[in-house]
């Protein structure tokens, strides 16, 4: 940021006039933040690529099977078995059940109704312990908001004494994934502000200083999500739980990593200066080009999930982008109007005097960077083998999907109705797949199936119109389990090798295996495509090659060493100890998790090296490169570890949501930051550093030859800025 723009910004007048401003425009976004919720998509079609089978089967029954169909069981099991009694409550129950509202006119399915109809249905396990009733919830497009309530209906009405109920299904566990997502806009935020006061409270051991960064975030997050309310509502982006929980978690993260960077330089300028509107200039016109580059670097890093196959996650790429840009804006604006207009105090007890000595020259990281520069390479070598050896967990993980049961962190109703179903010999009759082929050749399809194993009798078919028929075909096993997509991708490959058919097969199963082969798509395209676009905008930043390189190769380093460590705690830690209710632990993973752990690990970890080396820069035209890393260390270590330990909290109150997927997150990316603030930024790149000196600035002129290149005047005798 520009001298004189830095010091018209925090003037003596222009402060208050910031600080109402973003009043005025938080007093109109926070109500929009507050409906969020109200303008999520979670519907199989907000996350299915376009080009997948099962979205065109979708397409092609529109109008015949209403995609807001929730087919949903209710699972009765008395040990030792149910008795004529049981069933005839269940029966009654069904009466009571298809009064519910949301429940199709085509009512509730007991055993006794369907042996009535001749259906072909088996609905009672043969050793009678188990049975079930099968009706279809439809709300429209209000399904996910509706459901908690009538699912409680169904509960209240479906007891009986010494028989345990549950509720399973597509309506069960879309009743089961609304209650993890359950206050998602509220108990998540909260918990993660709790950590980052406490965070900052012994960073800034100050009772009030934490405060002005709080309020800055928590204005950011208001306005970021009233902003992303009305793309939602206005402009078609997608939003889900998934893309909610994380806004919230990023923007609080990366807003206080801002501020403390921010603050951290005004504190530092306090010394230097006797007028604090000075002091604040100088520092947004040090800091925010640091702090610019950053956001830049996550927000570009972001929007590269555009280029997803998977409509969930090109949408969460720009949701995620609109949050950390109102944050930089707020952070370079707000913060600093709050920081002068409270004054020198805010800092108590321990306020930066002018003409007082800077703590960091001599500080925990000066000794650090002393211990590594007698020896700077046989240090980074050292670093990069014991990194390297952590990379070797990479073989303990397994992203081929998560099957029911492994999907949340505890033993939700729904897994629970499932697993009798399983146990029991019955098939849960709510997984199908849909079959679309021409009328013409729907007997030649449907014979096509009849030798595929784990797959039940079709259907009749039923015409759509234009010439195309479709029918179902119950799957006996887990929705996302690996056997049932090898029954889909066998049936795929049947039914396309029926000549003039043109068959298409979705449903429940094929859903996840489409998702899956989306995801693995991702990972080989957006990586490389994220990597590139960070190398370019440090090369840019930086003004050399050879040293972007040797940070985007540290950052993929640290990356291959959390997901190795995080595999090993997942599977061989966590398993053991029994931290979480899933039946296996964390065995597996969601096939898109490599591809969101190295999104959010490279974008965010790049961070603490684009603080550090922007600052190394900056001291080189003063000092020289080895001397000015050592400088740029001992001043920035303090702030960027605070700054990693709060973006590593905030990612780990993810695991306080019950799902698999967003508590391995939250653990790798963890993990990931801190080995970047305490291992990778602080040893390694700063013993490259040492050990190549002026060369890491190739091609650039900058200490070239270990001559000192400066255009800059001397840091005792700081430029006058117009306040």
């Amino acid at each position: 940021m520009h001298r004189q723009i830095a010091g018209r910004l925090t003037g003596r007048i222009t402060k208050w006039i910031v600080l109402v401003g973003a009043v005025v425009i938080v007093g109109l976004m926070a109500p929009l933040n507050a409906q969020l919720i109200d303008v999520q998509n979670n519907e199989a079609s907000s996350w299915l690529p376009e080009s997948a089978e099962s979205t065109k089967v979708l397409e092609a029954l529109t109008g015949t099977v209403d995609p807001n169909d929730i087919d949903t069981l209710v699972v009765y099991h008395r040990e030792g078995g149910l008795t004529p009694e049981d069933l005839a409550a269940m029966d009654a129950q069904a009466a009571e059940i298809a009064k519910v509202e949301g429940v199709t006119k085509e009512g509730v399915l007991t055993p006794a109704t369907a042996e009535q109809a001749g259906i072909p249905v088996k609905l009672v396990s043969d050793d009678g312990e188990v049975a079930n009733l099968a009706f279809t919830f439809n709300f429209g497009a209000d399904g996910w908001l509706s459901i908690p309530d009538a699912a409680k209906e169904v509960r209240d009405i479906a007891q009986i004494d010494g028989v345990t109920v549950h509720l399973a299904g597509y309506g069960g566990q879309a009743a089961d994934a609304s209650e993890a997502f359950e206050g998602i806009d509220t108990n998540l935020i909260f918990a993660t502000l709790l950590v980052v006061i406490v965070i900052l409270l012994f960073t800034y051991r100050s009772p009030i200083l934490w405060l002005l960064p709080i309020i800055s975030a928590v204005f950011a997050y208001m306005i970021s999500g009233g902003v992303v309310y009305l793309l939602a509502k206005y402009a078609d982006l997608t939003v889900n739980g998934q893309s909610q929980s994380i806004l919230g978690i990023l923007v609080i993260g990366a807003g206080t990593d801002y501020a403390l960077l921010l603050v951290a330089r005004y504190r530092e300028e306090l010394r230097r200066h006797e007028d604090r509107h000075e002091a604040m200039a100088y520092a947004l016109h040090r800091a925010t080009p640091a702090i610019l580059a950053s956001a830049a670097t996550v927000v570009i890093g972001l929007l590269c999930l555009v280029f997803s196959d998977l409509n969930s996650t090109a949408g969460l790429g720009p949701v995620l982008a609109v949050g950390v840009t109102v944050t930089f804006l707020v952070m370079v604006t707000l913060l600093p109007a709050l920081l002068v207009i409270c004054g020198r105090w805010i800092f108590w007890p321990k306020r930066p005097a002018f003409g007082s000595d800077e703590p960091t020259g001599t500080g925990f990281w000066a000794k650090v960077g002393s211990a590594i520069a007698p020896r700077p390479r046989r240090v980074w070598i050292v670093t990069t083998g014991l990194l390297l050896l952590a990379c070797l967990g990479l073989f303990k993980l397994d992203p081929s999907g998560l099957a029911q049961d492994e999907q949340y962190t505890k033993e939700f109703d729904s897994i629970k109705g499932q697993s009798l179903l399983t146990d029991h010999g019955l098939a849960d009759t709510s997984n199908t797949v849909q079959v679309v082929t021409n009328t013409a050749q729907a007997g030649d399809v449907a014979a096509a199936l009849s030798d595929i194993d784990g797959l039940g009798d079709p259907s009749q078919p039923a015409e759509i119109g234009e010439g195309r028929s479709f029918f179902t075909a119950t799957l006996g096993s887990d929705m996302s389990s690996t056997a049932s997509f090898d029954a889909v991708e066998a049936a795929r490959d049947a039914v396309h090798a029926v000549d003039g058919a043109d068959a298409l097969v979705g449903g429940g199963s094929a859903f996840y295996l489409d998702t899956k082969i989306a995801s693995e798509r991702d990972n080989r395209v957006i990586i490389p495509i994220v990597l590139v676009v960070v190398l370019l905008i440090l090369m840019i930043l930086l003004r050399a090659l050879l040293a972007p390189l040797i940070l985007i190769g540290t950052v993929i380093l640290s990356f291959g060493a959390a997901l190795g460590i995080s595999a090993l705690l997942f599977t061989e830690v966590f398993t053991r100890i029994g931290l979480f209710e899933v039946n296996d632990g964390f065995a597996h993973a969601d096939p898109g998790f490599p591809l969101f752990a190295f999104v959010f690990l490279v974008a965010l970890g790049i961070d603490y090296n684009i603080f550090l080396m922007t600052r190394v820069r900056e001291e080189t035209a003063q000092h020289g490169t080895r001397r000015g890393s050592l400088i740029a260390l001992s001043s920035t270590g303090g702030v960027i570890t605070s700054a990693g330990l709060v973006l590593a909290a905030t990612f780990l109150v993810l695991g306080s949501l019950p799902l698999v997927f967003l508590a391995q997150l939250g653990v790798a990316v963890a993990l990931g930051v801190l080995l970047d603030t305490m291992i990778v930024r602080s040893v390694l790149v700063t013993a490259i550093n040492l050990d190549l000196g002026g060369k890491i600035w190739w091609p650039s002129k900058l200490d070239r030859d270990g001559h000192e290149v400066t255009t800059e005047q001397p840091r005792d005798e700081p430029e006058k800025v117009s306040v």
